[in-house]
């Protein structure tokens, strides 16, 4: 067919179906998944941005294979969480929004995985709508699921847990560690909704970084210059930030609804962390940019508190594989559902094709298989982390899957093969935020985007973004109506068409609103409300 179907198809060469031998012992697997704890706020990923150390991560980091170039396909909560079950792009998962429910039929590594031996559980965000299949034991959110004394649903029904979600997901997870089938291999995913908005981080955490002032990013006052749609946004730290909910910002009438479900003991430790600054605040009020750069500090260090709450879990999970003598045989993974704003641009949340939430972090840690400290270049995704922990743990994808499995990597220092993968795709419908519907295409040294259709304008020529990576890397000069970059820009629509052709992406009704996807009611956690 074309350049890029052979490049892709090269790959077989390089995967060794049943990985793990008939003699030898089938390694666990415990999968951390985080909400939008994105690759800046990961001392491992060492950007340079003097932000605090993650140490657990960074231990993991140490232990195994950090990926420098892991991105998403769909950069938002449930659509990346449906790729990362199946394998799939969007608009092959049946999850192309935040009101897709993921059908309970379909396949599933943790589904193949139960169906070859393993015991298999999940605890935590799950935010995919229907209950979790192939698991024996879960106990999930509803939905985003609270900071504090999360309401949590399982086979029995719910119940509330008084404390911190991490902390609460955590001890859940790590009982069922100590009393699983230890007949069996395992696969345990640990999936936490921080840092997620609006970051309220644990008690153990909120006296962190009270002294200290974060360095701002250099596009924090982005004027969004060239670009397509960049100025409609919705998510920006200046205009969109709720100063009560977001901030913490209380006024005497607001804290008991922006703490209303904190306990009384937990409330006035909450007042108390926040009472002194707010006061300065409300004594003298910035304004302008010194009200934005404000925000930006009180974000900071609240999203790092809850990022610092997240490390703290992950060296619990750690220490815990080490007490039981498992660390040996069970494959670690740190993942998150996609990458996050931390200023950049004037943002928080996510949706863009754009770096900062394109990347997402990936740690892998297997002893006696992973070089210890190695790091990977090569571009992966989201769709391979199914193909890859079924070759792992000897089990068969025995449906087709748009992912590779990222084996050879592992297995060879991260040394990519040449012929991995040279194209990334891209696709978000959802709208939230402002943010335009929008396609994209990643290669090494460059970015493609379309915008379905930016606003103010119809013009064709208006519709692309061109970024040369490698000269702008903050991807500030949009390069789509430069003359001199014609014959790349051409060459790189081309290149878009094709990697949509390859995965398929040509029926629009694929993408149509999920929300009307409807499966039994007995399918769902909660069953949905009748309109």
């Amino acid at each position: 067919m074309t350049t890029l179907v052979n490049r892709i198809l090269l790959l077989a060469a390089f995967i060794t179906p049943n990985f793990v031998g008939a003699e030898e012992e089938r390694p666990n697997i415990v999968f951390l998944f985080s909400d939008d704890l994105t690759t800046q706020a990961i001392s491992a990923y060492n950007y340079g941005l003097k932000l605090p150390p993650t140490p657990n991560l960074d231990r993991l980091a140490k232990g195994g294979m950090l990926f420098e170039n892991s991105f998403c396909g769909n950069s938002i909560c449930t659509p990346s969480r449906a790729t990362v079950m199946t394998g799939l792009h969007s608009h092959k998962n049946g999850i192309v929004n935040l009101g897709g429910a993921l059908d309970p039929k379909r396949p599933s590594w943790p589904k193949k995985l139960q169906q070859s031996g393993y015991a298999t559980a999940v605890f935590g965000k799950w935010h995919m709508k229907t209950k979790p299949s192939g698991f024996d034991a879960w106990e999930v959110f509803s939905g985003q699921g609270s900071y504090y004394n999360p309401d949590l649903f399982g086979p029995k029904g719910s119940r509330r847990v008084e404390g911190h979600s991490t902390d609460v997901v955590t001890d859940i997870a790590l009982d069922w560690l100590e009393g699983r089938d230890k007949t069996k291999p395992f696969a345990l995913m640990i999936q936490h909704k921080a840092p997620h908005r609006n970051w309220k981080p644990s008690i153990k955490e909120l006296e962190l970084y009270r002294d200290i002032t974060f360095p701002e990013p250099p596009s924090l006052f982005d004027t969004y210059e060239g670009r397509v749609s960049a100025s409609n946004h919705k998510m920006g730290i200046d205009k969109h930030m709720s100063m009560a909910s977001d901030l913490m910002m209380f006024k005497e009438d607001q804290a008991k609804k922006v703490l209303g479900r904190l306990t009384p003991e937990q409330r006035k430790a909450y007042l108390a962390a926040f009472e002194s600054e707010n006061a300065e605040f409300l004594a003298n009020p910035p304004t302008g940019k010194e009200l934005v750069r404000w925000k930006y500090q009180r974000y900071m260090k609240n999203y790092l508190r809850c990022v610092a709450g997240v490390d703290r879990n992950v060296g619990r999970v750690l220490d815990k594989l080490d007490a039981l003598k498992l660390r040996e045989n069970t494959i670690v993974v740190y993942c998150a559902d996609q990458g996050f704003y931390l200023g950049e641009h004037g943002w928080f949340d996510k949706r863009w094709a754009y770096e900062e939430s394109l990347k997402m972090p990936l740690i892998v840690r297997w002893p006696g298989k992973i070089k210890p400290g190695s790091r990977c270049e090569a571009m992966v995704q989201n769709i391979d982390y199914a193909p890859t922990l079924l070759e792992a743990a000897g089990a068969e994808t025995d449906w087709k899957v748009h992912g590779i499995s990222l084996m050879p990597l592992l297995t060879n220092g991260g040394v990519t093969p040449e012929a991995w993968r040279k194209t990334l795709y891209y696709r978000y419908i959802d709208g939230g935020h402002g943010v335009a519907k929008h396609s994209a295409i990643r290669t090494n040294t460059h970015k493609l985007l379309h915008f379905d259709q930016p606003r103010n304008t119809a013009e064709e020529g208006s519709l692309w973004e061109l970024f040369d990576l490698k000269k702008d890397p903050q991807e500030m000069t949009n390069l789509a109506g430069d003359a001199s970059q014609s014959a790349k820009l051409e060459s790189m629509k081309k290149l878009f068409r094709e990697t949509r052709e390859f995965y398929d992406d040509t029926d629009e009704n694929a993408w149509t609103n999920r929300r009307s996807q409807k499966f039994p009611p007995e399918a769902y956690i909660r069953p949905p409300r009748r309109r």
